[in-house]
C-alpha cells in the first residue's frame, strides 16, 4: 500500500529523537507539497515529489556515522540505498523508488535540474534552509535569482524574505 501518511510515520520512527530532522524534512514537504499543486503537476508526479520531500535527507544519519558529517555529498550517497529500503518495505513500486532514490542523490546539485519534481524539491529544501541556516537577505536573493524557476517558489520566498532581501540589500 502506497500511502504518503507511512512513509511521513516511517520517516519520524526513522528519526526518533531527533526533532530538528524530523521539524525540516516535515517543512520541506509541506512547501513541496503546496507547490507542486499549485504548478498543476500529474498525480504521480505529485506523489514522487511529496515523498523524496520527506526522504531527501534519510541520508543524514548515516553520513554522520560513516564520515562525522552531514556534508550534502555524503547525504546524496548515503540516502539512496536508506530510502530504497524504506519505500521497498511499504510497498511502493519500483519507477517510484527509483525516481525518488535519483531525486536523493541529487538535490544539492543544481547546474542541470531539468525535470518539474526536482526543481520543486530544490526550492522547498531552500525555502528551509535559508531559515533554518538564517541566511542574509542577499543570499537568499541571489539564491533566488539562480535558483528559483516555479512562479509559486518565488511567491513563497518572496513572501517569506522580501522583507529581508529589501532591508538588508540597501
Amino acid at each position: 500500500m502506497e500511502a504518503i501518511g507511512q512513509v511521513l510515520n516511517a520517516m519520524i520512527e526513522y528519526y526518533a529523537g531527533d526533532v530538528r530532522r524530523v521539524n525540516h524534512f516535515l517543512k520541506v514537504y509541506g512547501f513541496a507539497k503546496a507547490i507542486g499543486e499549485a504548478e498543476g503537476l500529474e498525480q504521480e508526479t505529485q506523489k514522487i515529489l511529496e515523498v523524496a520531500a520527506l526522504t531527501h535527507d534519510i541520508g543524514i544519519k548515516n553520513s554522520e556515522i560513516k564520515y562525522q558529517s552531514a556534508e550534502g555529498t555524503y547525504q546524496q550517497l548515503e540516502g539512496p540505498p536508506e530510502a530504497r529500503k524504506l519505500l521497498e518495505r511499504l510497498g511502493f513500486h519500483e519507477p517510484l523508488i527509483a525516481r525518488v532514490c535519483w531525486l536523493i542523490a541529487h538535490h544539492h546539485i543544481y547546474d542541470a535540474i531539468t525535470e518539474i519534481d526536482y526543481q520543486i524539491l530544490v526550492e522547498a529544501d531552500f525555502l528551509v534552509n535559508a531559515f533554518e541556516a538564517q541566511l542574509s537577505g542577499p543570499a537568499i536573493q541571489s539564491v533566488r535569482d539562480k535558483l528559483f524557476r516555479t512562479g509559486t517558489g518565488t511567491q513563497l520566498l518572496n513572501t517569506l524574505y522580501g522583507g529581508r532581501i529589501a532591508a538588508e540589500s540597501k
